[in-house]
């Protein structure tokens, strides 16, 4: 997964970077380029970064209930002594 995301990021950059190379000569095509590049970042590379990232996360590690902030409080206290 880690090797697909870097390869689609590439090519998403690699397709922006022409585009805006290409805008000079063919402005539609390049307006074109850079707007896929745009929609493949947005809609495809971004939620499966994420997806990637929180796979194996626990959410409630990053909520705030009481047990967290209670937790917070006492390392708050240790670090003041």
């Amino acid at each position: 997964m880690k090797v697909f995301l870097i390869v689609l990021f590439l090519a998403i950059i690699v397709t922006l970077i022409f585009g805006f190379y290409i805008r000079s000569t063919d402005l539609k095509t390049g307006e074109f380029c850079i707007g896929i590049s745009i929609v493949g970042l947005f809609l495809f590379w971004m939620p499966l970064f994420i997806y990637h990232r929180w796979k194996n996360k626990n959410v409630k590690d990053y909520m705030l209930t009481k047990e967290n902030i209670e937790k917070m409080r006492e390392e708050g206290r240790k670090k003041k002594l």
